[in-house]
């Protein structure tokens, strides 16, 4: 996939029709879009469709009519989505949804490994994210027996080692303590990553976002009716 100047389109939906089992419609000729450096925050009530949008864009459940371009590139087949997921970080809504291996250095070490990437290098960068999210010393910890919040952090770290262009966040700060959620705040701002974050924690947003947009009645609603940063 190519790589963008800085103002173009990372993510770029148009006319997405998605229903459920067929009949529940949940968008109808929805349109977003993300560019190079936004920090952006998704807003709409519960069922709207939320994380249905960021499940989409990864290519995990294809819309019934529409087009999905990332990076510059239509997306249409898993192969092409594989592709793009390799420069997406996706923080899941469930920590249990990311984290399957018996350690917690192993799930973090598990994408840069299937990167390919050598065994140093991938060391390097499991203790560097988990010194990120304030986690050093966990890599030997049982995944399984983590809090709900450690293990929300660690499935943050899984996705910085990956090094992603672009994150998505599900309810990032569920289950997090005030002092953790203003951790991820900072490394989301410090990191300089475009950014589309589903969740309900205001303080949280004011922290990270810059602007949001509304996701009601199957649309995206224009423009940006809210600012949390200048």
């Amino acid at each position: 996939m190519n790589k963008l100047t800085n103002n173009e389109e990372l993510i770029q939906l148009r006319g997405i029709r998605f229903t459920f089992g067929g009949a529940q419609s949940l968008f109808e000729g929805l349109d977003f879009s993300l560019r190079q450096g936004e920090r952006l925050a998704l807003l709409g009530g519960n069922g709207v469709g939320k994380t249905t949008l960021l499940r989409i864009i990864m290519g995990l459940a294809r819309p019934d009519e529409g087009t999905v371009r990332l990076f510059g590139q239509n997306c249409r087949s898993e192969k092409d989505f594989a592709a793009a997921r390799t420069r997406i970080g996706f923080v899941f809504q469930d920590a249990d949804d990311q984290l399957f291996c018996p350690t917690v250095a192993e799930d973090v070490a598990f994408g840069p490994l299937n990167l390919g990437l050598p065994h140093d290098l991938v060391h390097e960068r499991v203790h560097a994210a988990l010194a990120e999210v304030g986690l050093a010393g966990f890599e030997q910890r049982i995944s399984y027996h983590l809090s709900g919040g450690e293990k929300k952090l660690v499935a943050l770290a899984t996705v910085l080692a990956m090094k992603p262009e672009l994150l998505l966040l599900d309810e990032p700060t569920a289950g997090l303590a005030a002092d953790a959620a203003e951790r991820i705040a900072h490394l989301l701002r410090a990191s300089g990553l475009p950014c589309l974050i589903v969740s309900h924690d205001r303080d949280f947003l004011a922290q990270s976002a810059v602007h949001a947009q509304y996701l009601q009645a199957g649309r995206i609603r224009d423009p940006l009716t809210e600012t949390f940063q200048g």
